[in-house]
């Protein structure tokens, strides 16, 4: 199956794709802040920089893109149909870095929390930042 987008096209397309600042991650944020945790962002002294790390509890919390992270019981995870062998290789890749970044966070004594973005969805919301604050250690 061909690409239905020119070159530039699809180069434009993949070019709005974020890595910081996305949704999920900004509703995490808002849910933290509003119920006290404070936080620092893209941490760069940590293995894979985690979106948020949260110094005083030692937390580094990951906000993962069901499709780039390879979410793999997820229904919104789905290989696309074309170049397989590219996308592939591509997200084991990163399902592979992950893992490593996690661990190196690990042994340095951090906890590692992951939040899926099929997680923010408006109907499981509530109870995903709820379990996050849980883990964190200050549900209210």
């Amino acid at each position: 199956m061909t690409d239905t987008h020119s070159i530039s096209v699809r180069s434009y397309n993949m070019s709005r794709i974020r890595s910081k600042d996305t949704k999920p991650e900004l509703l995490v944020r808002k849910y933290l802040t509003q119920n006290g945790i404070r936080y620092r962002l893209h941490y760069k002294k940590l293995a894979g920089i985690p979106d948020i790390v949260i110094p005083k509890y030692k937390i580094a919390i990951f906000i993962n893109g069901c499709f780039w992270h390879g979410h793999t019981s997820c229904k919104y995870f789905v290989y696309p149909k074309s170049n397989i062998k590219y996308w592939e290789d591509k997200l084991n890749r990163n399902i592979e870095k992950d893992k490593k970044n996690q661990s190196l966070i690990i042994a340095l004594g951090w906890r590692v929390l992951i939040v899926w973005e099929c997680e923010l969805k408006k109907q499981k919301r509530e109870e995903s930042l709820k379990k996050l604050l849980n883990e964190i250690g200050q549900e209210r």
